[in-house]
């Protein structure tokens, strides 16, 4: 009886041990801490946002400038 008490309780660890193992795996494989981003080149060393954007060759069509926006 004592062994089978012990093989339940080494059963149940092992068993926990898997499924936390399972769940770091997890956590580690979505949260990479890698991302890409779609800022244009060159541009960090302007002296602001709007010369930054100036130079930018995917935004010269924007056409109206009185209206500008800033999404941060």
């Amino acid at each position: 009886m004592e062994i089978a008490i012990i093989a339940a309780v080494i059963t149940a660890v092992a068993l926990v041990l898997v499924c936390l193992l399972f769940l770091m795996l997890r956590y580690l494989y979505r949260h990479k801490g890698t991302y890409h981003t779609n800022e244009a080149k060159g541009t960090e060393f302007a002296e602001s946002a709007d010369a930054a954007l100036q130079s930018d060759p995917a935004l010269q069509d924007a056409g109206d400038t009185s209206k500008k926006e800033y999404f941060i």
